[in-house]
């Protein structure tokens, strides 16, 4: 899953973004209000985490904006201790929660994965193709009923291609939705993880190759049944 943080504060965001990325997301920063909107409305996310107190834009205002545009992507608010009027009128401006400040990692983390549990329109909890069945809350992957154990990677790839089924997927697109967008990857390296899925989720079992390599434009997997 893709997470855009907003946060002004490199220390805070750094950390924040390590520790995401250590949980197996994909985490976009964005450093003030203006830029965080911009990203945000240019491109999809199943989550933002974004300050209150930022320059150019408040993240109130950012959470009006986005509504208004008819972005209905989670948000989380980041909000200094007690600061009761900055929670309320963020709440009403449509966001979906708020952590208070100084918080532990777990804390938000708990709160990340509460919010992504949550049944949004354009998020399916499972996700399945004939005997292959991916659980987006569990993190887990069966094909004919047996566990199929993936890396984080494999399995945000994996996630990106069942949700776009019966669609090409580029190998842009995939470091586009998958990794950060300052992370140091070239196309190669999606072929050698596409490769690695495959190896696990295709070779070992009896039934057809799910993921189709359609030469000069991606990866598709078809859902025949």
């Amino acid at each position: 899953m893709k997470i855009l943080l907003i946060e002004d504060e490199h220390r805070i965001a750094r950390a924040i973004r390590e520790g995401l990325m250590d949980e197996g997301y994909a985490v976009d920063v964005e450093y003030d209000g203006e830029a965080g909107y911009n990203t945000a409305s240019a491109d999809e996310y199943d989550l933002i985490l974004m300050d209150v107190m930022m320059p150019k834009k408040t993240g109130i205002e950012v959470c009006k904006q986005l509504r208004a545009d008819d972005n209905h992507t989670p948000i989380i608010l980041l909000t200094a201790k007690d600061q009761t009027e900055d929670i309320i009128k963020g709440l009403d401006s449509g966001a979906d929660d708020y952590v208070a400040k100084p918080f532990s990692f777990e804390v938000l983390l708990a709160r990340v994965r509460a919010i992504l549990r949550r049944p949004h329109e354009k998020l399916a909890e499972v996700l399945t193709v004939e005997d292959l069945e991916l659980d987006t809350v569990n993190r887990s992957v069966k094909r004919a009923g047996k566990t199929v154990p993936l890396t984080s990677k494999e399995f945000s790839i994996l996630e990106y291609m069942l949700r776009n089924k019966n669609r090409v997927v580029s190998k842009s697109n995939i470091m586009t939705h998958v990794w950060d967008f300052d992370a140091d990857i070239l196309p190669n390296n999606v072929e050698v993880f596409v490769n690695y899925i495959r190896n696990k989720v295709d070779k070992p079992y009896k039934g057809r190759n799910l993921i189709e390599t359609m030469r000069g434009f991606g990866y598709i997997i078809k859902d025949e049944g």
